[in-house]
């Protein structure tokens, strides 16, 4: 099967964010498996992240939905805006623009068409991806994320 046709997962933003902190590592997806189920993770180093909540947490207590998380993809089952500026952070190491502006908040940030493609794969139900400028080739484009509430129709 197919991620497409695959039904993904649903994890919390917390664990998305552990789990994309982990990837930036560099680990294959076998060996982000073992080091959380041996708990063999980073203490200290560049991230921030005190890995214990995904090792006595989603890894521990839903381990199905943990591997299939790492090797399937997965949704978020809540976004908040800070959140998705949070993710794009630390899963594509880029710093978007957060505007926290009552009724036009957004979050603006440049993305290949593969990132593109897996942040519309990540988010939540309620966000929708506006394009600005698209991705062309392997040059970046510039996308905004809004809540869909602020989509006027």
């Amino acid at each position: 099967m197919t991620e497409s046709t695959t039904k993904r997962v649903r994890i919390s933003q917390w664990d998305a964010l552990l789990l994309e902190s982990l990837r930036s590592l560099g680990w294959s997806q076998e060996e982000l498996i073992r080091r959380v189920q041996q708990n063999e993770l980073p203490t200290d180093g560049p991230s921030d992240f005190d890995y214990t909540e995904l090792v006595t947490g989603l890894a521990s207590q839903e381990p199905e939905v943990f591997v299939s998380a790492v090797t399937d993809g997965y949704q978020i089952k809540y976004n908040t805006i800070r959140g998705i500026r949070s993710w794009i952070a630390v899963a594509f190491g880029r710093e978007p623009e957060l505007s926290l502006e009552e009724g036009s908040e957004t979050v603006t940030s440049e993305l290949t068409k593969a990132e593109y493609d897996r942040l519309g794969r990540v988010l939540s139900l309620g966000w929708v991806i506006q394009e600005v400028r698209p991705a062309a080739g392997e040059t970046s484009g510039l996308y905004r994320i809004v809540p869909a509430a602020q989509i006027k129709s």
